[in-house]
């Protein structure tokens, strides 16, 4: 379940500031870098901020790292 829920929230929030970088400000790409930046670490830490949230909210861990 939390690889479901770790792709649904990324795939909402790169979608989300793409949307925003269109609309508001171009700027909020960086938030798109920053969550690409993050799933890179994460393959190679074996550490992801989004997925500790998820399990300590009650999500069931089924995957490595973010979920992949």
């Amino acid at each position: 379940m939390l690889n479901t829920y770790f792709r649904v929230i990324v795939g909402t929030l790169v979608l989300l500031s793409v949307v925003l970088a269109v609309y508001v400000n171009i700027n909020w790409l960086w938030f798109t870098v920053f969550i690409g930046v993050n799933l890179i670490q994460s393959a190679f830490s074996k550490w992801c901020l989004l997925e500790t949230i998820l399990v300590k909210l009650g999500a069931k861990k089924d995957g490595g790292s973010c979920g992949i």
